[in-house]
């Protein structure tokens, strides 16, 4: 058995973050000791670990509410697990193309300055002011 402090450093994951999961739902209310402490067996242990890499994963809390479901239910199809699984990949993959995005623009702006000239002169200031005037046009 794991006090909320051991299953917090075996998963990495913080304590109040632990009592979230489980206000959530996403965590079994675990036994408590006659001191009213948590105590966790493996199978919590194993929970956590799992939430904490389906968050890695940037999965969300319905997401994974569902993924438990679908995991406690082992006689059901794995499509909707597949789904969910296949709208978090095109999710990450619209970031990484937000964030090319923001690499070329970031990396254009600065390259036309080598920060040697005056505030007032300043190509990243004139970049960041032209293109909000830009974006309040359109």
């Amino acid at each position: 058995m794991y006090s909320i402090g051991e299953l917090s450093k075996r998963t990495n994951v913080k304590v109040p973050t632990i009592r979230y999961y489980e206000a959530m739902g996403l965590l079994a209310a675990p036994e408590r000791t006659k001191g009213n402490q948590r105590r966790y067996g493996t199978e919590g242990l194993e929970r956590l670990s799992f939430i904490r890499h389906a968050r890695d994963l940037g999965f969300s809390i319905e997401a994974i509410s569902s993924l438990i479901q679908l995991q406690e239910h082992p006689d059901q199809s794995c499509k909707t697990a597949t789904d969910i699984a296949v709208s978090q990949l095109a999710n990450v993959r619209a970031k990484i193309s937000r964030l090319k995005t923001l690499e070329k623009e970031l990396s254009r702006i600065t390259r036309g300055c080598n920060g040697r000239g005056r505030s007032g002169n300043c190509y990243v200031l004139a970049s960041l002011a032209d293109h909000g005037l830009c974006d309040r046009e359109h």
